[in-house]
């Protein structure tokens, strides 16, 4: 069985759609997405709309979580270094998300699950507890294996670092996948990034795209925040300020 999974499209709807693309050549038997569907790109309805209309089951991610529980994120800033800058910008493109997508679209993110439990496979956001942690890259195996462990699957696939990895756990018959982001890469790769597990043998592919299309989207869309979202897209790379 061939299955794909996405995650972290933060409505980038120009990566989007080149990733599906992709999946398409692709032909897998199963796609699922990892959350973060909407919040702060340029196509929030629109995103959701498509998840919707090709009914790709997936999970919850924080900031999904975020648009339909705004405590959530009052929670988690209480608790960050980050400057207090940061948090208001991050309010108000939430807020402008929020009113884009309007009452029927955010009831569906709400019934997101956190987790989803397939045959060969485990796929959450973040970690099975929250979706808005995942333990820090130096992290022993025996930490990473005390939050993955009880999924009780040989593979457990993650988002929300924005950074694509295979990890083995040592003493364990377990993978750690991070299947990166669609939308928003981290690791200074500009390209969109997926996971394909191909009999539970992962993969994870890289498709380029049109930035400077999506960069033009973000500056015409009229939601607050374009700037910091275009200058991670520019880089690759987050923006604390």
């Amino acid at each position: 069985m061939r299955v794909a999974v996405l995650s972290d499209i933060h409505g980038n709807l120009t990566a989007f759609e080149a990733v599906l693309a992709d999946i398409r050549q692709c032909s897998p038997d199963l796609v699922l997405h990892g959350g973060d569907l909407a919040d702060s790109g340029s196509s929030p309805l629109e995103i959701v709309d498509y998840i919707r209309t090709l009914g790709w089951p997936g999970v919850m991610g924080n900031t999904d979580e975020m648009l339909v529980q705004p405590e959530s994120l009052e929670e988690f800033a209480s608790q960050s270094s980050a400057p207090p800058g940061l948090w208001n910008m991050i309010r108000e493109i939430a807020s402008a998300t929020r009113s884009s997508l309007g009452q029927e679209k955010l009831a569906w993110l709400s019934e997101l699950p956190q987790v989803k439990i397939q045959a060969e496979f485990a796929l959450v956001h973040a970690t099975p507890e929250s979706c808005w942690r995942t333990p820090p890259a130096e992290a022993t195996d025996a930490e990473v294996e005390g939050l993955y462990g009880s999924l009780g699957r040989p593979v457990v696939v993650f988002g929300h670092t924005h950074r694509p990895f295979i990890r083995g756990i040592s003493g364990q018959p377990r993978l750690l996948i991070n299947s990166g982001s669609v939308g928003l890469p981290y690791d200074g790769d500009p390209r969109a990034s997926y996971l394909i597990l191909d009999e539970s043998i992962p993969f994870i592919r890289r498709v380029e795209y049109n930035v400077e299309q999506e960069l033009k989207a973000l500056a015409s869309c009229g939601l607050p925040g374009a700037e910091w979202t275009a200058a991670m897209l520019r880089k690759s790379a987050p923006q604390t300020s």
